[in-house]
């Protein structure tokens, strides 16, 4: 059973045979994970789900006496940050060469103490039936987003819990300038409804016909619509961000050698090919894993060249949610 509370207790984390895990991605991988690795190993999984800037703030609030030991999935920005900040620890799997360049590259970037897992790109899914019905023009543009129209139909996470939400903002910071973004993200705040704790908690929303349109990663969008929801994704005409999704190991591991297991065993071909089952269809890092014909195909995709060094550093990502707490929190709905 995944818990949604952060507590482990120090008996768990020293116990034999345990491994205390951190999932920042949907529930229903991280259950399917835990499911899977405790059927193959002689090994009791305590799993919690957080999203990424929680996983984050978690980790670096346990820095003096860690609680967890493998922290799996979530955007890669806040992994690099933990990492620059000597949260997790170096660790060179011998599966790396079996990596597509961007998960390797993911890994170098970081000194080796996170590794790339997954890709996905950034866009929103929007409610057919609720747009059709309303009359609203389809939004294939980020402009597009700012019709006015569209109030209170959309719904975003807050860049300060969510690396979604994160990914949002540099990628927007990176396609207009930041202070466009800022006036971009100013405008946008109009049509807001609600600024979600979970980053994929926007188009669940939508598919739900709670609100139009959720900006979430196109996988997120495409597992809804795999699930038989009027949802539709779309990648904005003017080029958009993607995330590297994230592995990364503690540093103080209290169960150091279970965590090698997990991260070895999460970068096989064979783990990665199972994430399509529990409609989980970004893009695998081990080459030979299976690519979910769902998942939304970075070539047919208008990517910018995420700057994920500079993005991932605590500085630039400090100063960005402070910006956003200031400009933009301040005058949330």
């Amino acid at each position: 059973m995944l818990t949604t509370t952060a507590a482990f207790t120090v008996s768990q984390a020293q116990a034999a045979g345990n491994l205390n895990v951190i999932c920042s991605a949907d529930v229903v991988i991280c259950e399917q994970l835990k499911g899977d690795f405790e059927k193959q190993h002689d090994i009791k999984v305590n799993m919690v789900r957080l999203s990424s800037g929680e996983s984050y703030a978690k980790i670096r609030a346990e820095s003096r006496n860690p609680k967890t030991d493998i922290w799996w999935g979530g955007t890669g920005d806040p992994h690099l940050q933990a990492a620059s900040e000597g949260l997790t620890q170096e660790y060179k799997s011998d599966k790396l060469g079996d990596l597509h360049e961007w998960a390797q590259k993911q890994a170098e970037s970081s000194g080796f103490k996170t590794v790339g897992i997954y890709a996905g790109a950034l866009g929103w899914g929007f409610n057919t039936e609720i747009f059709k019905e309303k009359g609203y023009k389809e939004p294939v543009c980020w402009a597009d987003l700012l019709n006015e129209e569209l109030k209170g139909e959309v719904q975003v996470a807050n860049p300060n819990s969510s690396g979604t939400a994160y990914t949002t903002l540099a990628s927007l910071v990176q396609i207009m300038g930041e202070d466009k973004a800022f006036e971009y993200l100013k405008e946008l705040n109009n049509n807001i409804s609600q600024y979600t704790k979970s980053g994929s908690a926007p188009v669940k929303a939508a598919a739900r016909g709670e609100t139009g349109l959720g900006i979430v990663f196109l996988h997120d969008a495409v597992a809804q619509a795999a699930s038989g929801f009027p949802v539709k994704a779309i990648a904005p005409c003017e080029g958009t961000g993607y995330e590297i999704g994230s592995m990364s190991i503690v540093k103080g591991s209290k169960n150091l050698d279970n965590a090698k297991v997990w991260y070895d065993w999460a970068l096989s071909p064979e783990v990665q090919s199972r994430m399509k089952d529990a409609k989980s269809f970004q893009l695998p890092s081990n080459k030979a894993a299976e690519v979910p014909k769902e998942a939304p195909k970075f070539e047919d995709i208008k990517l910018i060249d995420y700057d994920f060094t500079t993005y991932g550093d605590p500085k630039t990502r400090k100063a960005l949610l402070e910006r956003w707490d200031e400009e933009v929190g301040s005058i949330a709905n």
